[in-house]
């Protein structure tokens, strides 16, 4: 073990550790990965929760370690280290420290022409968002997700928290050049989202193509003029119709509506 416990329990499978103190050195690393940079080196992420962290076993994400508070008994898992309040509080940005914490290694999957539902999200910067938008895009069935331009890490804690075990359930890529996003969605008719103008029609009045790909801006600046014209000239752009009340939805509630009449 490279690291110091304050016991090792073997069991007969695995074994179990102990960790009281919060200076302890790996505490620290696995601390540091509440951010980006240190989970873009390592490869890997936190997950917190119960229900998360079953769901994470049960489709196979690998774990590098599963920190449980003492007296939490809740997972059949071979190798698990028992801490304390304190300790899941540092591995954690919530204001409330989880019962369980979990170190697993990110996925990363192949581009696979089969898929036929795609949906794009620009720029995004709300990791809550992005989490909610994830788990309902595993609701309809989206097959897959792209993630462009400077959007928000796919392993933010809170993105993680907010797809609430989803996280995996769905490919997800990042494409940072639309040269690239050119090259990779040829075969579909790219979809924007726009406010109501001469460009678009309404939602409830558009039938999808067989084989699309919907694009998702920020509420604030909405899609790049450069994805707005790509669908201009190659497909379609699409307007949910509400009241003129409200100016705008917010994105995730946005994306709620739209992949539900065009994706269920």
């Amino acid at each position: 073990m490279p690291y110091f416990f304050d016991y090792i329990v073997i069991k007969v499978k695995g074994y179990y550790m102990k960790i009281t103190s919060t200076n302890n050195e790996l505490i620290k690393e696995i601390a540091k990965l509440l951010q980006r940079k240190y989970r873009d080196k390592s490869g890997l992420f936190l997950i917190e929760g119960e229900k998360c962290i079953a769901e994470a076993l049960e489709y196979g994400i690998k774990f590098e370690h599963l920190f449980v508070q003492e007296g939490y008994d809740k997972f059949n898992y071979k190798n698990i280290i028992e801490t304390t309040e304190a300790i899941l509080s540092k591995l954690s940005d919530t204001k409330t420290a989880p019962k369980c914490v979990a170190v697993g290694k990110q996925v990363h999957y192949e581009w696979n022409s089969n898929y036929q539902k795609v949906i794009l999200l620009e720029n995004i910067k709300d990791a809550g968002n992005l989490g909610t938008i994830i788990r309902t895009s595993c609701a309809f069935n989206v097959d897959a997700i792209i993630l462009y331009g400077d959007t928000v890490d796919l392993y933010n804690p809170k993105c993680v928290r907010a797809a609430v075990g989803n996280l995996w359930k769905v490919p997800v890529f990042h494409i940072d050049k639309f040269d690239e996003l050119k090259r990779i969605c040829k075969d579909y008719t790219p979809i924007s989202t726009l406010p109501k103008s001469d460009k678009s029609v309404w939602l409830d009045d558009f039938l999808p193509p067989e084989k699309f790909m919907v694009m998702f801006g920020t509420e604030s600046e909405g899609l790049s003029d450069e994805l707005k014209g790509y669908a201009e000239q190659f497909g379609k752009s699409i307007t949910i119709r509400m009241s003129d009340k409200v100016e705008s939805l917010n994105l995730s509630i946005s994306a709620g509506i739209i992949l539900y009449k065009l994706f269920n």
